[in-house]
């Protein structure tokens, strides 16, 4: 299992733009398998970056960080 940060946007229908960026973290075993669990939500994806080392570690300090499990 590996540790994903998602971009987001919360409607598909509207335009990207990175003010309006939102991000999630969910722990799975792929890219592809936390792309297909988020299939059936409204969100724009902008970008699914693996956590790794010293860079979840920064991560895991953050106010906002929350793992949902797939």
């Amino acid at each position: 299992m590996a540790i994903f940060k998602v971009f987001f946007q919360e409607d598909k229908s509207e335009v990207i733009i990175r003010e309006n960026t939102q991000v999630k973290y969910f722990e799975a075993v792929s890219e592809e398998q936390v792309r297909r669990y988020l299939l059936d939500r409204p969100y724009n994806i902008e970008f699914v970056q693996e956590l790794k080392g010293a860079h979840l570690e920064y991560e895991q300090k953050a106010e906002n960080y929350s793992v949902e499990t797939i």
